[in-house]
């Protein structure tokens, strides 16, 4: 990101951020959190580019989670989940779903028979070596079963994921507050309303740099 535009637009940046990473959010609530009238932000968001703004953000959010979900599946997959070992292989492009057919001519069907008929028969059933010492199996899981325990694992990365975003977050405003000589928040736990008040002062300081 363009930290010159950041430093002209932070309120807009800002905006932009709370849309990509939390798509409910309505105009009301993010002009509060920005400290901007609601008519701002509608007007923010009628411009093409401040909505392929959102996009490219949401976008770079949504690539950067990828890695801890199929992370998830593959640990499932090794656990024995047919779905998430399903979902990998197709991620990975291991498994295609194309049936390929082919038909043979009569007269191919004719050379066939006879290679068949000149062939040599050669026995290796005897090589063939039986275990009787199989390990024991599981007892094999419903897809709603494993579609449910995929889904619990998945959700458990994705807020593992979100609180990390939220820890940076958290660590890049201290960073501009600290730019711009605002002291830190000392409760380790602020309200919305102090934490609100805190934000809104780095940016009132930053714009008047």
């Amino acid at each position: 990101m363009d930290t010159s535009i950041a430093k002209k637009k932070p309120q807009r940046i800002l905006a932009i951020e709370l849309f990509a990473l939390n798509p409910n959010m309505t105009i009301k609530e993010v002009a509060a959190k920005v400290g901007v009238a609601e008519r701002c932000v509608s007007k923010w968001r009628e411009d093409g580019n401040f909505i392929d703004k959102i996009y490219e953000r949401y976008m770079t959010e949504f690539g950067s989670q990828l890695p801890a979900v199929i992370n998830a599946m593959v640990r499932e997959a090794k656990h024995g989940n047919v779905q998430a070992a399903r979902l990998v292989l197709e991620h990975s492009g291991k498994l295609v779903k194309n049936v390929n057919i082919h038909i043979d001519s009569p007269f191919e069907k004719f050379l066939k028979a006879e290679d068949i008929q000149d062939a040599e028969v050669v026995e290796i059933f005897d090589d063939v070596v039986v275990r009787e010492d199989l390990p024991p199996r599981e007892k094999p899981k419903s897809i709603k079963e494993e579609r449910v325990i995929l889904k619990k694992v998945i959700d458990k990365e994705l807020n593992k994921k979100n609180r990390n975003e939220k820890r940076k977050e958290w660590y890049a405003w201290n960073v501009r507050a600290k730019a711009v000589g605002i002291e830190p928040l000392k409760a380790k736990r602020p309200t919305k309303g102090q934490r609100k008040e805190w934000e809104l002062s780095i940016i009132a300081a930053e714009e008047s740099i």
